[in-house]
Parts: C-alpha cells; sequence; structure tokens
C-alpha cells in the first residue's frame, strides 16, 4: 500500500470529488476533506485520498517523493481487525494513525522509516488507518482519544465491501 503495506497474515479500506492518477499510475485514489480533532479539542483539516480496494491499499504512497502537509491517505479495511503494515517501496517518511470505525484514534505509530520492512503493528482491531507526513503526530499533540470526522466513518457511513 502506499507507504505501508497491509500484509495479508494482518488486515486489509467515502468518495471525495476529485480522482488521480498517483504512484506508478496504476491505481487512482478519489479524494476528500477529514477533520482531526485532538483530545485537547483543536481541530485540523485535511486533504485525503481514500485506499479502499485491496489494489489501493496495496500502492498506498509508496515511490512517492512528496505530499503536502495538510494530505494524508485513509485506509478503509471494510471490517474491524487487527491491522499489519510497513513501508517497503515508500520514500516518505510518514506517522499512521489506527483509527477505530466509529473514528477513534487507538494507536499512533510516528517516523515510519522509509523503506523499512519491519511490521508496524496496530495492537488492537482497527477500521482505518491514517498516514500522514512524519512529525504530525507531535506537530499537532495528537494522542489516542484523538477523534476523525469524514464521510466515511461513523454511524452514516456507506459500507465498504471487505476483500
Amino acid at each position: 500500500m502506499a507507504s505501508v503495506l497491509c500484509l495479508p497474515l494482518a488486515a486489509d479500506f467515502l468518495p471525495g470529488q476529485a480522482q488521480a492518477q498517483q504512484g506508478t499510475g496504476k491505481v487512482t485514489f478519489e479524494t476528500g476533506a477529514l477533520t482531526l480533532q485532538t483530545t485537547d479539542g483543536k481541530r485540523h483539516s485535511f486533504t485525503i485520498e481514500l485506499a479502499l480496494d485491496s489494489d489501493q491499499r496495496a500502492q498506498g504512497l509508496m515511490f512517492r517523493k512528496s505530499m503536502a502537509a495538510d494530505h494524508g491517505m485513509l485506509f478503509d479495511f471494510g471490517t474491524t481487525r487487527r491491522v499489519m503494515m510497513w513501508m517497503k517501496n515508500t520514500i516518505l517518511p510518514l506517522d499512521m494513525l489506527f483509527v477505530s470505525k466509529e473514528g477513534r484514534v487507538e494507536t499512533l505509530h510516528e517516523n515510519a522509516v522509509p523503506q523499512s520492512e519491519a511490521i508496524i503493528d496496530s495492537q488492537v482491531p482497527v477500521a482505518y488507518v491514517l498516514e500522514l507526513n512524519a512529525g504530525t503526530i507531535k506537530r499537532l499533540a495528537i494522542t489516542p482519544g484523538a477523534r476523525l470526522e469524514t464521510p466515511q466513518i461513523g454511524p452514516s457511513a456507506k459500507p465498504v465491501e471487505a476483500d
């Protein structure tokens, strides 16, 4: 996946206005808006690309050389489960937020090492992973308990089929 790969032994991820050709040019991603509310009540807006199917999750942010500070990628796994990722073929250092079906940040991984094949484990069952530029967790003081708001997350969200 972009920046990280969702390994088959672990687990595998609605739509905005634009669709952009990304990465190696083989996979496209829809975009949308996301608001992150930290536990101290501060709100931060992001433009996200949506990794909704297995091909998109496998491509993720791989081979990207840059990403705007207010951008990210949301991986929607279509179900809640433990997720394992890696950074193979991902050039950008990333922060990862592991998020429940209801949009609560459960666990965090800061400064994932580019090109690393080390496993990054969500440690708990989650439905989503949000990847942001490395340093964002520290800069915005994101902690477990922060909340994501987007049409993809929450009780009114349209279900995504798991592969």
